[in-house]
């Protein structure tokens, strides 16, 4: 009891600071190895490791331990992902691909002031386990493990009645789950396992979407929770495209051929506006966040733009190598980003 109101204390202390802190622990076998942290923005690259999402990068002491910990993430929860793998430091081209057979890993949700801890479980399992000064940071498990009993379920009686039957339970159960966490994030990972094309799930989507009001109410929550999010519009787009995907499946007496340029219209006009739109957005807030910028500092971000590093960014500007990393930290936060590749990705749009 004491040691639990101790690591309490622990944990609502390292919150107070404003700097996230995740940690963890990871058989000793794994010593020397990196261990990755990733931002996963796009829900639909949520079951896969990409190279593009990976913001930090730490190393596995002798005793198993790893710690990532800073103020450079960003303020509103996230989900974010912690893996190790010898894929990456031998260069396999499977990784590329977002496969890994010795990949270990873990989604969580958390922002820049959460404290995260990884404990090795009593099986001795990595990465299995959470304790967090966030109270939304262990539900993904949680989707994980409802995600396996749904697939006993299906495995138990091999037949259509049953596929039907469990379809329903388990959309509701999923539904009622991701609404009462009230983290929409949450909902957008369960969403993307229930419409994934690859999915069993994806064809009782399709009928769902139709009758079912959860969508929309999610789109809502989105708007009010993370609103001008990419991966909010892109979930508006996205259920607006398959409802109409979803009512040109369903038999009607319409023209079809007029239904099918309506929705073409319509999917093409959505996506030409979203773009411009997104596009529009992006270059108001660079012109917005430059203006922040002191003159040293946007002599920095072109230095960063031409590929250099911190020790040739010092020797350009005739300043030391400390001096570079604190203006670096700076403008991650006047930015309101958490890497280089998101300045590049910033004034190069």
């Amino acid at each position: 009891m004491r040691i639990s109101i101790l690591f309490l204390i622990v944990l609502t202390s390292y919150s107070l600071t404003g700097q996230y802190n995740f940690s963890g622990t990871v058989s000793k076998e794994n010593t020397g190895k990196t261990i990755y942290l990733s931002l996963v923005e796009d829900y639909r690259k949520s079951s896969r490791i990409y190279l593009e999402q990976i913001v930090r990068k730490a190393t596995i002491d002798s005793t198993g331990f790893f710690q990532f910990k800073g103020n450079n993430l960003l303020d509103s929860n996230r989900i974010y992902r912690i893996h190790f793998d010898d894929c990456l430091d031998n260069t396999d081209s499977h990784h590329y691909l977002g496969q890994c057979s010795s990949s270990e890993s873990v989604l969580f949700v958390a922002n820049n002031s959460d404290t995260v801890e990884f404990p090795t479980s009593f099986e001795d399992q990595a990465l299995c386990t959470i304790m967090a000064t966030n109270p939304k940071a262990s539900m993904l498990l949680e989707v994980e493990n409802l995600k396996e009993e749904m697939i006993f379920d299906f495995t138990n009686y091999v037949s259509e009645t049953n596929k039907k039957l469990n379809l329903k339970k388990w959309f509701q159960v999923l539904h009622d789950f991701g609404a009462e966490v009230k983290e929409p994030l949450v909902e957008l990972y369960i969403y993307d396992f229930l419409s994934d094309k690859k999915n069993e799930t994806y064809s009782y989507y399709l009928r769902d979407i139709l009758k079912n009001d959860y969508y929309k109410n999610l789109s809502e929550r989105l708007k009010a929770a993370y609103p001008n999010t990419s991966f909010t519009q892109q979930y508006e787009a996205e259920i607006t495209t398959d409802e109409q995907l979803a009512s040109f499946n369903n038999p009607k007496t319409w023209n079809w051929t007029w239904i099918l340029s309506i929705l073409f219209a319509l999917s093409l006009c959505l996506n030409l506006y979203l773009l411009i739109s997104k596009k529009t957005k992006a270059k108001t807030k660079a012109k917005m966040l430059v203006e922040k910028l002191t003159p040293q500092e946007e002599k920095i971000v072109q230095q960063i733009l031409q590929d250099k590093s911190n020790k040739e960014i010092a020797a350009e500007l005739f300043v030391s190598h400390s001096t570079i990393k604190t203006h670096i930290n700076n403008l991650y936060k006047k930015l309101e980003v958490s890497s280089r590749h998101e300045i590049v990705v910033l004034f190069k749009k």
